[in-house]
């Protein structure tokens, strides 16, 4: 990923910040439910993670606390899933899938240990991934591309209350950012 491109949607994805902490101080969360506010508080998470990925300058978070929180945070999420997945927490699904890719993306995808030290940094010199690395990721791209069409269209037809919908548009640029991110390390 070219240093313009890397620092255009570092910027994109820092924008994204604001809606979420936002929403967080914002909204009544007894009266949405408590899943609500994990999944606020997750996609905030991931929004910093994907700039620290993304920043050419590198993140204050080495690559392993990064991966340690996201192994974290899929496993809350794929747990909370499992058992309330009769009473639609489709949702904490979602944010587990994102955590999952974003901690495939840490660990496999290529960086530039050499010129920024532990640091977390994705836009260093590209590597040719393996063959089953390439179709996860290509996979899991499609996952998100299908779900940020799908955000898209609800926002389209979303009303303003209750946060939903800059929590749909924020998933429509994450669902698209991290299908870009997924589809660059696949080839």
């Amino acid at each position: 990923m070219s240093g313009v491109v890397a620092w255009i949607l570092t910027a994109v994805f820092a924008a994204l910040v604001l809606p979420c902490v936002l929403r967080l101080v914002r909204l009544d969360y007894r009266r949405l439910g408590g899943t609500v506010r994990d999944g606020d508080l997750a996609e905030l998470l991931l929004i910093v993670a994907m700039v620290a990925m993304l920043c050419p300058v590198g993140g204050p978070i080495p690559a392993a606390g990064w991966q340690a929180v996201l192994a974290l945070t899929a496993g809350w999420f794929a747990v909370s899933w499992w058992k309330g997945r009769r009473s639609g927490h489709a949702a904490c699904g979602h944010h587990a899938v994102s955590a999952a890719a974003m901690l495939i993306m840490v660990t496999f995808m290529p960086h530039s240990e050499v010129s920024h030290g532990p640091w977390l940094v994705m836009s260093g010199p590209d590597a040719t991934p393996a063959l089953w690395l390439s179709l996860v990721f290509g996979g899991v791209a499609a996952y998100f591309a299908v779900d940020a069409v799908r955000a898209g269209i609800l926002a389209a037809r979303s009303d303003r209350g209750s946060g939903q919908l800059s929590r749909r548009v924020c998933r429509v640029i994450m669902g698209f950012g991290m299908g870009y991110m997924l589809i660059g390390a696949a080839v």
